[in-house]
């Protein structure tokens, strides 16, 4: 039942996958999903993760390109 979302995650904003790991996380703590279902939502959650930091790491190098250019 779990749908396979990789392709999707690259358009995904920084705010998005926010919500998307909040709204995993909250079915986890309500014990909502099953053993199956589990794996394949923790496998997203990395997926988001690891998009999360990529979008915060491209964002610092830009704020700091700024600011060196102001200097």
């Amino acid at each position: 039942m779990a749908t396979d979302k990789t392709n999707e995650t690259p358009d995904l904003s920084y705010r998005q996958a926010i919500r998307e790991i909040e709204s995993i996380l909250g079915k986890i703590e309500k014990q909502d999903l099953d053993v199956d279902e589990l794996a394949e939502k923790l496998k997203r959650v990395n997926e988001l993760i690891r998009l999360c930091k990529k979008k915060l790491f491209t964002a610092e190098k830009e704020v700091e390109k700024i600011l060196k250019e102001m200097e």
